[in-house]
């Protein structure tokens, strides 16, 4: 929230004093106001997708091949970002070894490596593997062998456990034992590890674990790593390679499409105030689903993101008080004829949003998804209500107790308005989808509450510097008597556990996994943007521009 400070120099009754926050430019310019998609060449690497996709398939259902060497074929295809096109013949595969049906070679039942990657890839895909199996490398008392945890010849084997640890839930104390253990011993060997593929990975896992990271680009990195592996499979490279660049080619045609939707808007010539980042909305849409099936609901998310932005910087930016409750009353009757009573800059505003839900009813009720706009508006009512109650505390200089703000800030996280928005555009979110959605279930819940203190430490610094008194931040230092460090080792280890009740939620049977990886995946979002306690998405600079790059600029 931005300080409010006079911007006027006369003395007149009639003065208005307004935030100020000066968000820098967007970075971007034309690059992205056109793309002309090469169907030749897209025809070219479909032809041989269509190959490659085959023999990858008959790879991983096979019955020639040992259970350990499946899981590493499965666990590469996952990290190049092929696994969308064999989404029946993992699942099945890694079910038939959750049920018992392929053994492991004798030796292989002590192989730290193997056990902790098959583990994972249970876990990932809502396969309740026990935390238990890891007892076999813990000696009598529990603490792991130190055969395992004091060596330094199975690095690899380490980097698996610590990867594993990532799917730990709360009260699993064998796996936070496995975490803290095999973390500090990677940070100890990395330094002396000879350079090497298997060096890379342990450097960038301390720095981002797989399973939280954004989907899209930690497969664009694993691509580049993938061929420097002396194991590689050249027909998976190429695969990998291949989809990479035609998907490249849908994914910016969307931008192209959504920046010429942002620019006709013209938001940023007449609301000088808003934050010009509809690309890095785009990677936010991405983020949530990445395949090409979701293209539409890809479109729609990235609007969503940019929509609610605006809104955000109007209460954050540049309303007054008395404005910004006659705007919270506006929206809450969702009604045109309410706008007269906007000043000028809110109209804009006010039928900027109407007119999108209207478009997007329009665009939905044909498909016989309309009911999802329902529940959107309701979504966009409450968080503008929180926004509003937000506003009151920050101009007034209020600090609440922590809960108190943690109640409102889990609203204005924005994690379950973009959720409702990322759901319209699927075609298996029914109504039974948005009815579980809104009854806000255990994996929601943690959602908001790691993406609501990540986005709090990152946006920390920026807030005092425009002088602003009431954040999260600051309501934990006074409620607890500590300092900024201490409070904010603290909210890091709330997230830890909002991470865990995260990985629980995965296990809900009442909606599919398609469902609730996308609930995952604003987590995994703020994980990103927020990273290395900065503002990512405001100062793309520093943040979330090198990724941009890598997945809409580079090939």
């Amino acid at each position: 929230m931005a300080a409010y400070v006079d911007v006027t120099n006369n003395n007149s009754e009639n003065e208005i004093v307004r935030p100020v926050a000066n968000f820098p430019p967007s970075l971007w310019g034309d690059l992205f106001t056109s793309f002309q998609m090469d169907t030749k060449l897209s025809d070219m690497y479909g032809d041989e997708i269509k190959v490659l996709k085959e023999e990858t398939r008959n790879m991983i259902i096979s019955g020639d091949s040992k259970l350990s060497e499946k899981l590493v074929l499965i666990d590469t295809v996952e990290r190049l970002g092929l696994s969308y096109h064999f989404e029946n013949e993992i699942q099945q595969q890694l079910t038939l070894a959750f049920n018992g049906h392929f053994e492991f070679e004798p030796k292989e039942n002590d192989d730290l490596f193997i056990i902790a990657l098959q583990f994972r890839l249970l876990r990932q895909h809502a396969l309740d593997a026990p935390s238990s199996i890891f007892k076999r490398f813990t000696k009598n008392n529990g603490e792991f062998k130190n055969s395992v945890v004091g060596s330094n010849e199975d690095v690899k084997g380490l980097l698996s456990l610590y990867e594993a640890s990532y799917l730990r839930r709360q009260g699993e104390e064998i796996l936070d034992k496995a975490f803290s253990l095999s973390k500090a011993r990677l940070q100890s060997v990395a330094p002396y590890l000879p350079d090497s593929p298997l060096k890379e990975q342990v450097l960038h896992a301390l720095d981002q674990p797989l399973f939280r990271g954004y989907p899209r680009v930690e497969s664009r990195r694993f691509i580049s790593l993938y061929a420097e592996f002396e194991s590689k499979n050249e027909s998976l490279l190429r695969l990998a390679k291949l989809d990479f660049n035609l998907l490249q080619m849908l994914h910016k045609k969307e931008l192209c499409e959504l920046t010429r939707w942002w620019n006709e808007l013209d938001l940023v010539s007449n609301l000088s105030y808003v934050r010009d980042r509809v690309v890095e909305c785009y990677f936010w849409g991405s983020g949530i689903y990445f395949e090409p099936r979701y293209s539409t609901a890809r479109i729609i998310t990235a609007k969503s993101v940019a929509i609610i932005s605006m809104i955000d910087d109007t209460y954050d930016a540049y309303g007054t008080l008395e404005e910004l409750k006659v705007f919270t009353a506006a929206i809450q009757k969702w009604d045109i004829n309410e706008i007269d009573q906007l000043p000028d800059y809110m109209k804009i505003c006010y039928t900027t949003l109407l007119n999108f839900y209207e478009a997007l009813d329009a665009e939905l009720s044909p498909k016989g998804r309309s009911y999802g706009v329902i529940y959107a508006k309701e979504a966009m009512k409450e968080i503008v209500r929180s926004y509003y109650i937000e506003a009151q505390w920050f101009i007034k200089g209020h600090l609440p107790v922590y809960d108190e703000y943690m109640n409102l800030g889990e609203i204005t996280s924005g994690a379950y308005f973009l959720t409702v928005s990322a759901f319209l555009g699927m075609d298996n979110a029914t109504v039974e989808v948005f009815d579980w959605l809104s009854a806000k279930p255990k994996i929601l819940e943690a959602n908001n509450i790691v993406t609501r203190i990540l986005d709090d430490i990152g946006t920390y610094e920026g807030e005092k510097k425009r002088g602003q008194v009431t954040t999260g931040i600051d309501c934990y230092m006074k409620e607890h008597g500590v300092s900024k460090q201490v409070a904010i080792q603290r909210l890091y280890e709330i997230v830890e556990n909002g991470w865990k009740d995260l990985n629980q939620g995965l296990m809900d049977n009442s909606v599919s996994l398609d469902i609730l990886i996308r609930v995952f995946n604003y987590s995994r979002l703020a994980e990103i943007t927020y990273k290395h306690d900065h503002d990512g998405y405001t100062y793309p600079e520093k943040g979330l521009k090198p990724h941009i790059i890598s997945l809409f600029v580079e090939s």
